[in-house]
């Protein structure tokens, strides 16, 4: 009873019965707290969810926002928008490299946390303080409105940095976190159950936050304007903050990890240095990590093999290190920089998809043009159509995993699955349908708006229901859970354990990646489709642009990317298939 009333003594008390226990070794010892485990489980993933309805549901409006009340038209809006979400999706990266070569997890989360925060509150300044965004237009006419002013725009960017630096600190330490609060050292029969059951509740957590976001805080933005609507986000922020610190004795805090990425910059210095060095005949005149036995790096990639050639003796060490780590490298580390060099060109075939799914303002302004109405009393947000594809992203997945693929099996006899490289492909084609679905619906709006009058008209609503945007947001997710979930499921498998944190981080550089190459290709439409007197395909006005045009555009360089997806799954060769759960609890495994 002792031993388990110790667990909840504060640190204090712990630490002066181990001082009495030395002192008067009759008595009997008490325990320290113990730390990890599934105590800390709710407050890691309240972090994340909470971040996540706060971030995700600032999103959706922002286009309005812009346009509104900081008078920006469609290019300059969704050119911003893309920049934010390209610093969003490139910091984890960061983030993941600091976390893991300098702070540790913990504190990366926690400070994380805490810049996130302050983005929203100084978001929520902006919609606060009259004079912090652009005065509204003289309703006379009279005067000229007033655009933004330098600092007003820099406190608005400003704002977005700072959630972003927050969402770079978060999200690329909290499942790895969450998972490290199962690492007690020694065998535990129950660990993988326990995994994978934190794991599920993550995941699921994930999806029903960004739901949210979708729904009630669009909703709060809609009704009630942007000063509640921007206010909550914050709240949850600070909750976001404060339970995750509130668990901090808990927590199971490891040592700081080795820098992978200087790992890769050896090698290639080193082969430089040995650029002019002939390959030796015998496997020991290749230098590999202490303890193994010796091996032969691979013939791909040749020149790389230089970095771990032993020129002399006193290139190692008596133990078997290197005596210079920048002029001999291991076998083991020349191959890791070969497997992801080796990804590359087919980690470049999902930036397409993500740029179609980076198109937020487009579909926002089509559905704010239709008839939205659920009942007569009633109708869905513009901002919150973005659910469908959440919805249809978690139903394909359950389908496909629940029915689709044992139904396969018991026809086939035999277990059926397919191989990730094979959903990265037809995520690519099923995205390539929907831009061609969303240029046709949209194609159809235009005539019917132009046919009741409204051409000059862009807040005009058109005789159309906006439920037919379900059918591009339904096939957009499931691309994303084919692509995305596949491709994560790719870099797992063919990246050694070593690069588990560079085979997360791969999807997030992508989209960082896609979101810039969305503005030039934007930024390209506007310019060379603006002639004297007329609108560009993306026109403020979506009744004087042609948005299919721009739609269709995209589906061309989907297809164009399909071939060049075709092209590196023949010069990649095979592929290895692997279970991503049991890999994970496998990594875990590995950090004991």
């Amino acid at each position: 009873m002792k031993e388990e009333m110790a667990e909840y003594l504060p640190l204090s008390q712990t630490e002066d019965s181990e001082k009495q226990t030395s002192s008067h070794p009759s008595l009997i010892p008490i325990k320290s707290r113990k730390k990890g485990g599934l105590i800390t489980m709710p407050f890691i993933i309240a972090n994340e969810a909470l971040e996540s309805v706060a971030s995700y549901g600032l999103l959706p409006n922002m286009t309005f926002y812009l346009m509104r009340d900081y008078r920006m038209d469609i290019t300059t809006t969704q050119n911003l928008l893309f920049f934010w979400s390209a610093t969003t999706n490139f910091l984890p990266i960061v983030g993941a490299v600091v976390a893991d070569s300098y702070l540790g997890r913990f504190l990366t989360i926690g400070l994380g946390s805490i810049f996130s925060f302050l983005g929203t509150v100084v978001l929520w300044l902006t919609a606060m303080i009259p004079k912090a965004r652009p005065p509204p237009c003289n309703q006379s006419g009279h005067e000229a409105c007033k655009s933004t002013t330098t600092s007003q725009y820099m406190l608005l960017v400003f704002s977005f940095l700072l959630m972003s630096i927050g969402a770079g600190g978060i999200r690329p330490c909290s499942l790895a976190f969450g998972a490290n609060q199962f690492d007690k050292g020694g065998s535990n029969p129950n660990k993988h159950t326990v995994l994978e059951s934190f794991f599920a509740w993550y995941y699921t957590s994930s999806i029903v936050s960004v739901l949210i976001a979708l729904t009630g805080i669009v909703y709060l933005q809609d009704r009630l304007g942007w000063k509640i609507g921007f206010g909550v986000p914050a709240i949850l922020m600070f909750l976001s903050a404060l339970f995750f610190f509130l668990a901090s004795p808990f927590y199971i805090k490891q040592k700081v990890l080795s820098n992978v990425f200087a790992s890769f910059i050896r090698v290639i210095v080193v082969a430089f240095k040995n650029r002019k060095l002939h390959y030796p005949n015998q496997n020991s005149d290749y230098h590999h990590k202490n303890g193994s036995g010796p091996q032969v790096p691979t013939d791909k990639l040749r020149f790389l093999n230089k970095a771990c050639v032993i020129k002399s003796p006193e290139d190692v060490k008596p133990n078997g290190v290197a005596a210079n780590p920048w002029n001999l490298c291991t076998v083991e580390q020349v191959e890791e920089l070969k497997a992801l060099i080796r990804v590359v060109p087919l980690w470049s075939t999902g930036i397409m998809i993500s740029i179609n799914l980076s198109q937020s303002s487009f579909p926002l302004l089509q559905a704010q043009s239709m008839n939205r109405h659920l009942t007569k009393g009633f109708q869905i947000p513009a901002g919150s159509f973005g659910m469908f594809l959440m919805i249809a992203l978690t139903i394909w997945v359950l389908l496909y995993d629940r029915v689709m693929l044992p139904l396969a099996s018991k026809i086939k006899g035999r277990p059926v699955r397919l191989k990730p490289i094979v959903r990265m492909g037809l995520g690519i084609f099923v995205s390539c349908m929907s831009m061609v679905v969303s240029g046709i619906i949209e194609n159809i709006r235009r005539r019917r708006a132009i046919s009741e009058g409204l051409l000059n008209n862009s807040q005009g609503l058109v005789e159309m229901s906006a439920f037919w945007l379900i059918i591009p947001n339904s096939l957009n997710g499931i691309a994303k859970a084919l692509n995305a979930i596949g491709a994560t499921e790719f870099y797992y498998s063919e990246l050694p354990r070593s690069l588990s944190s560079i085979a997360s981080a791969l999807l997030g550089l992508g989209m960082a990646v896609a979101s810039l190459l969305a503005s030039v290709i934007l930024s390209a439409v506007d310019k060379y489709t603006k002639g004297e007197g007329t609108e560009s395909w993306v026109s403020s006005n979506i009744n004087k642009g042609h948005y299919e045009y721009y739609y269709w555009l995209l589906a061309v360089l989907t297809a164009f990317n399909l071939i060049y997806f075709v092209a590196c799954c023949s010069q990649y060769g095979p592929s290895v298939d692997v279970d991503i759960t049991k890999k994970m609890m496998e990594l875990s495994d590995d950090d004991d």
